[in-house]
């Protein structure tokens, strides 16, 4: 039995190690490829090719910026303020007699002219009252005549010896009764004129109307002394010329004082004025009025100017800019607005040294005048200022220059 089965079992076991020698010559593979694999990273990380080479050995280039020096021009000192219009003239429409509306003669915030109709109210109980007034001229004018007649009469008889003193005096007396009823009789028709007159409301001045409050067909009660109710009709406003006023602080009012002081003229008072949407000081005002007393609990004075409207296009309530002068013209520093920094509640300036290396300078600014910002102090005339890739100059790095042009807008303020 055993010599029967012993090549059975040395065929299992050769068969065993065959495959034992198979998984090792396998393993072996393996391990020679990562070998193979490490050694080709390691080739290309460490290449000392031409191309990597150049680039290690290749220096950063520098972030470059546009720079310029301040822009000095001879100009005056200006401060600029927020102000509204309002109307020169204001007038509430009242009738100043009584009786029906009759008609309404124009639209609802219609420009008109000093003299147009506007209202109208039912003229003829008025009418009547002149004819009753003019028929009492007429009887009083008559008696008048009886009465001079008379009173010659009597004169002559009186010269003759027929008539007495008396009689003369007594004709004379009726001669001035007369008259006097005449002049009543005239009062009486200039009394029915004028009630008759201020039937046809019209525009006292050239202005903007607002609406109309009442309708025609309503019962209108007027009064030429407004002793007693009236009714309001509508609301009219001048428009040319028309006022700008505005508020000027403590420190500003002295030293527009005094620099009115310095140099009296009519210069002084002239301003400048720009709407809210634009961005030139187009207009131009006269400086007429500062008030006499100054409000404590603002700290603020009252100040106003008088602006040409010829073509109407301002109206009571609109805000707008105004700048006034209050020091004659000098050299002035200007760099474009784009290079001032906010830095919280002041201002930045970014310039660059002789080395290269970006310096913040803080800078005191004013208004905008050629479309440049007006540098008041911090900067030099010789700055180098950062006036293009402001994004590229961080405080204390290094920068590569190029020379740029600041330019002044002459037609824009």
């Amino acid at each position: 039995m055993v010599t029967e089965t012993q090549p059975a079992f040395d065929e299992r076991q050769e068969s065993s190690g065959r495959r034992s020698n198979g998984r090792a010559s396998a393993k072996l593979w393996i391990a020679a490829g990562l070998v193979g694999i490490a050694l080709v990273s390691a080739w290309f990380k460490y290449s000392p090719g031409e191309s990597r080479s150049s680039a290690d050995t290749r220096p950063a280039e520098l972030p470059q910026v546009v720079v310029s020096k301040p822009l000095v021009q001879n100009l005056d000192t200006q401060l600029g303020f927020l102000g509204q219009f309002s109307a020169v003239s204001q007038v509430e429409l009242r009738a100043q007699v009584g009786g029906t509306l009759t008609g309404i003669f124009f639209k609802d915030g219609d420009i008109v002219r000093k003299g147009d109709l506007l209202f109208t109210i039912d003229p003829r109980p008025y009418e009547i009252t002149l004819a009753e007034a003019t028929a009492q001229l007429d009887v009083a004018s008559a008696r008048q005549e009886l009465a001079d007649r008379q009173l010659d009469r009597a004169k002559d008889l009186e010269q003759s010896n027929a008539g007495s003193v008396e009689n003369v005096d007594q004709r004379t007396s009726d001669q001035r009764a007369a008259r006097a009823s005449v002049e009543d009789a005239k009062a009486r028709i200039r009394d029915a004129q004028f009630d008759l007159d201020h039937c046809r409301i019209t525009a006292p001045f050239t202005g903007r109307m607002g609406t109309h409050l009442v309708s025609v067909g309503n019962l209108i009660a007027g009064s030429r002394t407004a002793t007693s109710p009236t009714t309001l009709l509508a609301m009219l406003v001048s428009l040319d010329p028309i006022y700008l006023d505005f508020d000027m602080s403590e420190s500003d009012f002295l030293t527009y004082s005094r620099y009115r002081e310095r140099l009296k003229g009519a210069h002084v008072q002239k301003v400048e004025v720009a709407l809210g949407d634009d961005k030139r000081y187009s207009r131009n005002g006269i400086f007429d009025f500062l008030d006499n007393v100054l409000d404590r609990s603002s700290g603020t004075i009252h100040a106003r100017a008088t602006v040409a409207n010829s073509n109407l296009v301002l109206t009571p309530g609109l805000f707008a800019r105004v700048r006034v002068v209050v020091a004659p013209p000098s050299p002035t520093l200007l760099v474009p607005d784009s290079a001032v920094l906010p830095d919280q509640s002041q201002h930045m300036v970014m310039t660059v040294a002789a080395d290269g290396t970006v310096a913040p300078k803080q800078v005191e600014v004013g208004d905008i005048r050629g479309g440049l910002r007006v540098i008041r102090s911090g900067l030099a005339p010789n700055d180098r200022v950062i006036v293009g890739g402001l994004l590229h100059a961080s405080p204390g790095t290094k920068v590569s220059t190029q020379d740029g042009t600041i330019r002044f807008a002459g037609g824009q303020e």
